[in-house]
């Protein structure tokens, strides 16, 4: 994690915070239309966690989750990856869709690794 350049660290920020609106708005469609919305809830959530590790391993931002948290949030980030790859591998190369789908998967990828790195702390 430390030799992740700040370019990396800065697009990885922003594609969470970009993801997680985008997730908020159409949680907030899909309430209005009386839709369930459990699975959203939990990858928003999810998303959360790992925008707020990235942010706690990089910018020293504390957070308040435990082991099981941080446990179940990289179960459901890890989940949304093979989507994610698919979107990729079936995205046109250069296109703008590619460049985001390609940032969204690094920042995973650096979530995942934050949260193992935290829990392996927590088990120390």
């Amino acid at each position: 994690m430390n030799s992740v350049t700040e370019t990396i660290k800065t697009e990885s920020i922003q594609s969470f915070q970009s993801t997680i609106r985008k997730m908020e708005k159409g949680l907030a469609q899909m309430k209005e239309k009386g839709a369930n919305t459990t699975l959203i809830e939990k990858r928003l959530h999810a998303m959360r966690i790992g925008l707020a590790l990235l942010e706690n391993v990089w910018n020293r931002q504390s957070h308040h989750y435990g082991q099981g948290v941080l446990s179940d949030a990289r179960t459901v980030l890890r989940g949304l990856m093979p989507s994610i790859e698919k979107a990729y591998a079936n995205s046109k190369t250069g296109s703008p869709q590619r460049t985001l789908l390609e940032c969204r998967l690094k920042s995973l990828e650096l979530a995942i690794q934050a949260i193992d790195e935290q829990c392996r702390e927590c088990d120390v």
